[in-house]
Parts: structure tokens; sequence; C-alpha cells
């Protein structure tokens, strides 16, 4: 794992837990977490971007039926 032993991890491990303190990891992880989910989505994003630019990728969208508003008083139903 990037050329890093047991011993180097835990040495790296001590230094960030005397820099940010024990109370900071879990807030310091989610926020890790948080930005690895936006940068996956990124990814994939940018990937079915290009894939449409290139012809790979199929312009059909799935349907989706309009919403639909009810009125209170008159108990009409209008489509939007």
């Amino acid at each position: 794992m990037f050329g890093l032993g047991m011993g180097e991890l835990v040495i790296i491990t001590f230094i960030v837990v005397l820099l940010f303190g024990g109370s900071k990891l879990p807030q310091l992880g989610g926020a890790l977490g948080k930005a690895m989910t936006n940068f996956k989505k990124g990814l994939r994003d940018g990937n079915e971007d290009q894939n449409l630019l290139t012809g790979q990728g199929s312009l059909q969208e799935s349907p989706q039926k309009s919403p639909k508003i009810e009125n209170e008083k008159s108990k009409k139903v209008f489509e939007v």
C-alpha cells in the first residue's frame, strides 16, 4: 500500500491524533467520506457527459409523469 509499512502507518496515525485530537477525528472522517462521495459522483457525471459527446451514450431519458396539483377548495386536479 503505497510502499508504507505498518510502522509508518502507526506513526502517521499517532501524528494525526496529536494534531487534531480525538474529538475532531470523527468530523474529519465524515468530511473525508463526503468529499470522496462527491468526487466519485463528479467522475461518474463527467464520464456520462463524455459518452454523450462521443456518441457512445443514449440520449433517451426515462419517461416522467407530470406532477399533479390538486386545488383544496374546488378539488380540481391540474397537470403541470
